[in-house]
Order: structure tokens, then C-alpha cells, then sequence
């Protein structure tokens, strides 16, 4: 499988300043179905949809706007290879008669602006990307903001100083993740390293877990991941149930049912709200072109390894318990702070932003001076590790 998922473009501003750094949306592109009528929806994933992961959530998202739409039929095609999109693409369009169609992989981007231009009646909407047409946009849901709060609680329960991350891709998407996490992890305790083991797939539950072991054997006691699967999740359980004090944090889907003992929290993306939005656009008449960039502030990413449950009723205690130093907020529990800051991200303002400097890399170069945030450009061609990181990125 391709290494290019998804690469992301995250929203460190207001949406309103945003605009400003992107193109602006085109006007809307012909209408595929009358407005108010019938709208049949295809969906394209790039893996199963029984993975507990990226395609999954997508499919629950999927799942929840069709049962509130009576006017909405959808239809998937799932573990559809990049190579193959364009085929795929064109299946929807000419048999399916999909009036529009969400291509759920970065690597689809160029197959689905070249199906716009062919299928000018048609609307497109591709999940990461960058490419538009006036039939074609762009949305994602970004989930870094998620993994840095994460990284604070890996931080606070560490024993042993060492945390480790299970990567899919050395691509700038997971890259951004583990940074997230790793300034997590340094803000909790900042003698505290991250090391990182590199699958090469997106899906291969059969290696994260080896990939989780080997980890586990180094002396790591607290595991992160982008993969999806729930191996690492199993993995840190089976550790648990054999005595060693081993926590993780789910990936994408509600995984904390494969590891209530081991999992604290995780990242939960809720893609129905995007495409309830985009969906209803397109039925009313007013769908256009733009780029649609949620995080925590448009509630679609959520923090928890299980909805409902930020943080496993487990691990409240110790995460209370466990007392830090935070500029500007004093003496706080791990707990507390970790609420404070998810409330921060999800203000209108957004008034704070993980990738704030200073930032220094692997080197000790600092690459982000202090106070200053970084661009969304910045973030989406993001090839360096930060300081706290062990391991290095592979070229590609």
C-alpha cells in the first residue's frame, strides 16, 4: 500500500485567517442533483473497513449522516489501491451514478482532480489534499492537537522515562503526530524521550505488535501510534496481564475496548459532523470548492479511547495525583492540565496551539523561536523530528 494516506494540512488559526493562507473557493461547479432532491453519495477507502482505524471512522461517519438523510443513499468501495483509484473513481461515477464522490486517501488526489475534469456534472470532495477544481474540494480532520494532549498524560505516568510510537509512514502527517506527542511528553516530563519504530503500512496488525514488543522490551512503558489496528493497544493488555505497567493510546476509532486495562486515551475523529456539513451544502444548492480544515474547536477531533470518556476512569487517579510545573498555570495536576488545555484548543480563538516555540530539533537547533506559532505550510511539509525523539525518518 502506499505510504501516502494522508498528509494533512492542520488549522493552527481561526478559520477566518486560514482563508487568508489558502486559495479561496471558486464559485460553486455545476449542480449533480437538483437542490432538495435525491443525492447518492460514494465513498473510496484505501482500507477495510474493518480495520478499527482511518477507514473505519470514516465508515461510521458515513454510516451516521446516511441514517439522518432520508434524501441520502450512499455506497463504498473499500481497500481500494492508490494505483487503482482512477478506475474506481470512474466506476462510481458512470455505474454507481453517484451525484458525489469522497476519495479518503492522499495518494487519490491526483486520480480524483482528473475525474473532475472529466466529470464536470460531478462533485468531489478528497480527504487531505491540496489540489482543487471548480467541481473538486478538500477536507480533513486533523488530529494533532489530540496527540499532544496525549503526550501529557504518557509523560505524567512514564516510569521509566521512555515512551515509545508505533509510525505507519515517514510522511509528514505522522511525522506532525509524533511531534505532537513527543512536546506532550516534554511539557510532562521533560527528561522524558520518545522512540520510534517504522512499519511501512497502514494496516499490518501482525508487525505493530512487534513493532509494540520490541518497544516494550527497550524498557518504553507508555505506547502511542498511527496504524490501524488495535495491535498496540493488545499488545500494552497482554503486558499489563503479565505484570508490567504498560499504558497506550488508541488511534482513530473507539479502541479502549481491546485494552481497558492498558489504554488511558487516545484520539476519536468524528467525520460524520464534516460530512453531515459538506453533505447538506451539496443538497441545498450551496456547496463550493473550499477547504474544509476541522480540529477540536469544530468538535470533530475528540479526545478518548472511547466516546463519552476522555480519559479511562482508570487512570484518573494517578493522573490527578501526578503534580507538574506549567508555564503560566503554576503547580497543576496532569489531570487538570490536560483539560485545561483540550478547553484552550477548543475555544474560538484557539488560544493555545502545541506547536508554539520554542521548538528545537533533534540537534538542539532551535527551528521555532519562542512565542512563535507555526504555519500550516510549515506543518504540511514537516520532515524534522523535535529534541525529546529518538530514531531517525527515513527517506523516502
Amino acid at each position: 500500500m502506499s505510504p501516502s494516506r494522508s498528509v494533512g494540512l492542520s488549522l493552527l488559526v481561526p478559520l477566518a485567517l486560514l482563508a487568508a493562507a489558502c486559495s479561496k473557493p471558486a464559485a460553486p461547479g455545476p449542480e449533480a442533483a437538483a437542490a432538495g432532491g435525491k443525492l447518492k453519495a460514494g465513498f473510496v477507502y484505501v482500507g477495510p473497513v474493518g480495520d478499527y482505524g482511518w477507514s473505519n471512522a470514516h465508515d461510521q461517519g458515513r454510516r451516521a449522516v446516511e441514517a439522518k438523510f432520508p434524501w441520502l443513499k450512499s455506497v463504498i468501495v473499500e481497500s481500494v489501491p492508490e494505483a487503482d483509484s482512477a478506475r474506481i473513481i470512474d466506476r462510481l461515477v458512470n455505474e454507481s451514478k453517484c451525484d458525489i464522490v469522497f476519495t479518503t486517501s492522499f495518494g487519490y488526489m491526483d486520480a480524483t482532480v482528473a475525474a473532475g475534469r472529466k466529470h464536470p456534472n460531478t462533485k468531489f470532495m478528497h480527504c487531505s489534499g491540496f489540489k482543487r477544481e471548480p467541481n473538486v474540494g478538500t477536507y480533513f480532520a486533523e488530529l494533532y492537537q489530540m496527540y499532544y494532549l496525549n503526550g501529557l498524560m504518557a509523560g505524567a505516568l512514564t516510569k521509566s522515562g521512555k515512551t515509545g510510537y508505533v509510525a505507519a509512514h515517514p510522511i509528514p502527517e505522522v511525522v506532525r503526530h509524533v511531534n505532537a506527542f513527543a512536546l506532550g511528553v516534554a511539557e510532562a516530563n521533560p527528561k522524558a524521550t520518545v522512540s520510534v519504530k517504522w512499519l511501512y503500512s497502514w494496516y499490518d496488525p501482525a508487525k505493530a505488535k512487534e513493532a509494540a514488543e520490541s518497544l516494550i522490551s527497550e524498557g518504553c512503558d507508555s505506547l502511542a501510534f498511527t496504524e490501524d489496528s488495535p495491535a498496540v493497544i493488545q499488545a500494552a493488555e497482554e503486558a499489563m496481564k503479565k505484570g508490567r505497567q504498560v499504558t497506550a493510546f488508541s488511534h482513530y476509532s473507539p479502541m479502549q475496548k481491546f485494552g481497558e486495562n492498558a489504554t488511558v486515551s487516545g484520539q476519536l475523529v468524528d467525520w460524520g459532523i464534516m460530512y453531515e456539513a459538506i453533505l447538506k451544502a451539496v443538497h441545498d444548492g450551496t456547496w463550493d470548492n473550499r477547504d474544509w480544515f476541522w480540529l477540536s474547536r469544530e468538535k470533530a477531533a475528540i479526545l478518548g479511547g472511547a466516546f463519552g470518556q476522555p480519559v479511562n476512569p482508570r487512570f484518573e487517579a494517578p493522573l490527578k495525583a501526578a503534580v507538574l510545573s506549567s508555564p503560566g498555570l503554576g503547580k497543576v495536576s496532569a489531570y487538570d492540565l490536560v483539560m485545561k488545555r483540550l478547553a484552550q484548543m477548543s475555544d474560538a480563538k484557539v488560544s493555545f496551539e502545541p506547536f508554539t516555540g520554542p521548538i528545537r530539533d533533534q540537534k538542539g537547533e532551535v527551528r521555532v523561536p519562542p512565542g512563535r506559532r507555526m504555519t500550516p505550510a510549515e506543518l504540511l511539509s514537516f520532515d524534522w523530528f523535535v529534541d525529546n525523539v529518538r530514531g531517525a525518518i527515513p527517506k523516502t
